[in-house]
């Protein structure tokens, strides 16, 4: 292995100790420094993002049980307990396994969040660094070195970590419902890091975007590429004809779904990856056959999103939107600004400074 001085095998991050409210995360100094295995690489992490899932697992949101949360893990799965969270990682790989070549040292690179590898073996189901595995919110990490992307470009660590989680998972939306030039969206929470992120992705490949935020937020997704404004308090049908659009990108889910159902047209595609509006939604079988439409669940990214997504950024198809920074040390209060919502973009914690 490749490495870099081992003087001090301890780092400084933050450890989730238990599912709950931010009391359990703890800011350590002493935290052992992984070493990378003969597949892995060492990143030394410059930023990390925050996002749904990080609140989300501590909060067990994803258990569906009685609340032992044996299944609070994106796979189902418990999470073991300490863990090191954050998905959204930008950062330099700093040492090689043995079976990856030394060249790589040096390399600015995003870190996939959808794992497909972990400690040199293939998974059976994908995991999600920070939830399954350790992740960014300390200053190293490891990960399969198939899961780190080299990206050339100007933009500084914490632009860069705006980007991992959330355009990935909007990406992987377009993909899967394969939207295409000319084609109207209709993207719901379009102002949160997932949403703000689809609609220039889908500028980007040329649609007719229809924006689902706050009055507050408008001007600023019209600034990133919206076409059309709806607010939220209003009835969809009141102002997108129905019949209309070929793609609903969907991260909120709640009362208003069907509403969704009925703006789409003859074999209309639906995508979902997120339901902070509520999880459980009511679907009357008689549109879903009647107009032939196709629903997709989002949460493994196909094989070519993540090199799409970085080829954007180097041709800069699309920008970063950091609301706010914090140091890590403040995760807390970082997490806590990010569950008010009151913010267009994403929130990025500084882990190493140069």
């Amino acid at each position: 292995m490749s490495s870099i001085s081992t003087s001090n095998d301890s780092m400084h991050g933050v450890y989730l100790t238990g599912h709950g409210g931010p009391e359990v995360l703890e800011v350590r100094d002493d935290i052992p420094r992984p070493a990378p295995g003969p597949r892995d690489v060492l990143v030394r992490v410059g930023a990390a993002g925050i996002n749904n899932t990080d609140v989300n697992t501590r909060l067990a949101w994803y258990s569906k049980g009685d609340g032992e949360a044996e299944d609070a893990s994106w796979s189902g799965q418990p999470i073991h307990f300490p863990r090191i969270q954050g998905a959204d990682i930008c950062g330099e790989i700093v040492a090689v396994g043995a079976n990856v070549s030394n060249a790589r040292i040096g390399e600015r690179v995003l870190i996939e969040p959808c794992l497909q590898e972990h400690d040199g073996q293939n998974l059976a189901s994908a995991w999600y660094i920070g939830a399954e595995c350790d992740g960014g919110f300390a200053e190293y990490t490891k990960v399969a070195a198939r899961h780190t992307h080299a990206v050339d470009s100007t933009l500084s660590d914490v632009e860069l970590a705006s980007f991992p989680c959330s355009y990935s998972t909007a990406e992987n939306l377009l993909t899967r419902t394969q939207l295409a030039k000319g084609e109207r969206v209709l993207i719901t929470g379009a102002s949160g890091g997932v949403g703000s992120a689809a609609v220039q992705l889908a500028k980007a490949r040329g649609a007719h975007v229809i924006a689902v935020t706050s009055a507050a937020k408008a001007d600023a997704l019209l600034d990133i590429g919206a076409d059309e404004i709806v607010l939220r308090e209003q009835r969809l049908a009141d102002v997108v004809e129905g019949n209309s659009v070929e793609v609903v990108i969907d991260l909120v889910g709640g009362p208003q779904w069907p509403e969704l159902l009925d703006i789409l047209g003859h074999k209309g595609r639906y995508a979902v990856a997120g339901a902070i509006g509520g999880e459980m939604v009511e679907l009357d079988l008689r549109t879903l056959y009647l107009k032939d439409l196709s629903f997709f669940g989002c949460t493994v990214l196909e094989p070519e999103v993540f090199p799409n997504l970085v080829r954007h950024i180097e041709q800069g198809n699309i920008k970063p939107l950091v609301a706010e920074t914090f140091a890590l040390a403040d995760i807390a209060t970082a997490q806590e600004v990010f569950q008010q919502k009151g913010h267009v973009g994403k929130v990025v914690l500084k882990v190493c400074h140069d």
